[in-house]
C-alpha cells in the first residue's frame, strides 16, 4: 500500500556566499583604514547577491547567502582558513563565538532545505552563485560531475543566446568545503551542484553588456533550463511503502 510518495520534480538550493561587503560594529576598528580593500572585490563579489536574488525569486526557492565581507569571515572554508590575514587578528576566544554564529545560521538553512528537499523531490539542483574579476562577459558553469547537473548546465548555457555573453562549461576541480560538506549529505545520485560564476565587467563597468540585460539572460537562461528539467520523463521515481 502507498502511504506516501517523493515528488518527481527536481528542486533547486540556492546559495551566494560572498553576498556583501558588510562588517559589523564589533569588528570596524580593526579594518579602519582598510575600507577600500573591503569595498574592492576582495572584500565581495559584485553583482552576485543581486543575480541569486533574481534567481530564487525567478524560481520560487529561497536563497541562502552570506552577511559579512568575505575580509571578515569565509563562508566557503573552515578554520582558519575561514579568516582573512586581517581577521585572524581577533581573539581566538571571540573568532570561536563568531564562527559559530555564523557557521550555524548558514549552515542551517542549507540543510532544513535539503532535509525538505529530500523527503520531498527525487532531485536537488544546487546553484552556487559567484562573480569574479573574470574576461569581460565570460560565464563559467562548474559541475561536480552528476549527469543531471551537467545536463542543466549544458541547457543553461545553451539558452544564452546573446552573443555578448561568452559561456563556458568546466568539471569542478577545486571543490570547496563548504559544497563538500553538501555532497557528503547527497544520497548517491540526488544532489547535483553547479557553481555559476559570472564575470565582475557586467556588473561593475556594464561591459559588454549592462547588468540588467545580462541578469535578465541569465536568469530566463536557467528558467527555461529549469522547466525543461522538470518536463522531462521521470527516470527515479522513489517511493515510501
Amino acid at each position: 500500500m502507498l502511504f506516501g510518495h517523493i515528488e518527481t520534480m527536481t528542486s533547486f538550493l540556492i546559495t551566494c556566499c560572498h553576498a556583501t561587503c558588510a562588517i559589523p560594529e564589533a569588528q570596524r576598528e580593526l579594518f579602519s583604514g582598510l575600507e577600500d580593500r573591503v569595498t574592492s572585490p576582495e572584500g565581495w563579489e559584485p553583482g552576485a547577491l543581486n543575480l541569486a536574488q533574481g534567481l530564487a525569486m525567478k524560481l520560487s526557492t529561497p536563497l541562502v547567502h552570506g552577511d559579512v565581507s568575505k575580509l571578515l569571515f569565509n563562508l566557503e572554508q573552515v578554520g582558519d582558513a575561514q579568516w582573512s590575514e586581517i581577521s585572524i587578528n581577533i581573539p581566538e576566544a571571540l573568532r570561536t563565538r563568531f564562527a559559530d554564529r555564523h557557521n550555524e545560521k548558514f549552515h542551517h538553512l542549507i540543510n532544513t532545505k535539503l532535509d525538505e528537499d529530500f523527503k520531498r523531490h527525487t532531485s536537488i539542483i544546487h546553484l552556487d552563485i559567484h562573480t569574479a574579476p573574470i574576461t569581460d562577459g565570460k560565464i563559467i558553469f562548474e559541475c561536480t560531475g552528476d549527469p543531471l547537473a551537467d545536463k542543466f548546465a549544458a541547457m543553461t548555457a545553451k539558452n544564452l543566446t546573446i552573443p555578448e555573453i561568452a559561456a563556458s562549461i568546466k568539471t569542478m576541480k577545486d571543490i570547496s568545503p563548504m559544497l563538500e560538506g553538501i555532497l557528503k549529505k547527497d544520497v548517491p545520485g540526488k544532489i547535483g551542484i553547479v557553481r555559476i560564476t559570472v564575470s565582475q565587467s557586467f556588473f561593475l563597468n556594464s561591459q559588454p553588456l549592462r547588468w540588467e540585460t545580462a541578469k535578465k539572460a541569465i536568469i530566463m537562461a536557467v528558467a527555461a533550463a529549469a522547466t525543461a528539467i522538470n518536463t522531462s520523463p521521470p527516470t527515479n521515481l522513489q517511493f515510501d511503502f
